[in-house]
């Protein structure tokens, strides 16, 4: 994310901007682990979606 600060921007504002981005919660990845079960490596997944492009 990027926050843009405006010159002349009072300090109040750049404050509230700075609140504003720690009152984001992060992202619990465990939640996530062991969902997908992929059937092929996934290094071998990756190279071939990589050789699409080409």
């Amino acid at each position: 994310m990027v926050t843009v600060f405006k010159q002349g921007s009072s300090k109040a504002s750049i404050q509230q901007l700075l609140e504003k981005l720690k009152s984001r919660k992060g992202l619990d990845a465990k939640k996530y682990c062991g969902v997908i079960k992929l059937k092929e490596n996934p290094l071998t997944i990756q190279k071939r979606m990589r050789d699409e492009w080409s």
